[in-house]
């Protein structure tokens, strides 16, 4: 499992872009996790799955609500990664206002979240393989902070504890 001091897993996660510029093209895009984390502070958090109930109620919406309080606090940018894909995760940051605060990056097949360990079997559920509700604060493309739910909780990965572990 990935630790304190690891660097982040040197794969790639999809980001569904509406507009196009900066060298992106409408639609699906590649995000090379190396290359966008180097030299940045990056609040990271990561959750089972789009438009589920604690994920959409309370997780994405407090990074949003504390957006300027993180940026004020030295983040750069803030992540959040799932395992579904790229066009899922572009029309739930539509419906969650995500655009300009949180950038909303698909995990499709999951290759991130094996690599970091931290995986959340819900196949009984019938939802597969998916991620562990966890936060972190990544300095450089490094792992600063790394705060894991216990399953079924909201209380370590929320934007509150981020924020305090940005100001610290």
């Amino acid at each position: 499992m990935i630790k304190v001091g690891d660097a982040l897993p040197a794969l790639t996660l999809t980001e569904y872009v509406e507009v196009e510029g900066n060298g992106c093209s409408i639609g699906p895009n590649p995000v090379d996790v190396a290359k966008a984390s180097a030299g940045k502070t990056i609040a990271l958090f990561a959750l089972p799955g789009a438009f589920t109930p604690t994920c959409s109620a309370k997780h994405v919406p407090g990074y949003v609500e504390q957006f300027d309080a993180l940026k004020s606090a030295g983040i750069d940018e803030i992540w959040c990664v799932s395992v579904n894909d790229a066009f899922v995760m572009g029309a739930w940051g539509r419906e969650l206002h995500t655009a300009g605060k949180v950038r909303m990056l698909g995990d499709g097949s999951a290759d991130f979240t094996k690599a970091t360990g931290l995986t959340l079997d819900l196949t009984t559920r019938g939802m597969g393989l998916r991620s562990n509700r966890y936060s972190m604060l990544v300095k450089d493309g490094k792992v600063a902070n790394l705060n894991i739910e216990g399953p079924g909780k909201f209380e370590v990965s929320d934007a509150g504890t981020m924020l305090s572990q940005a100001k610290g």
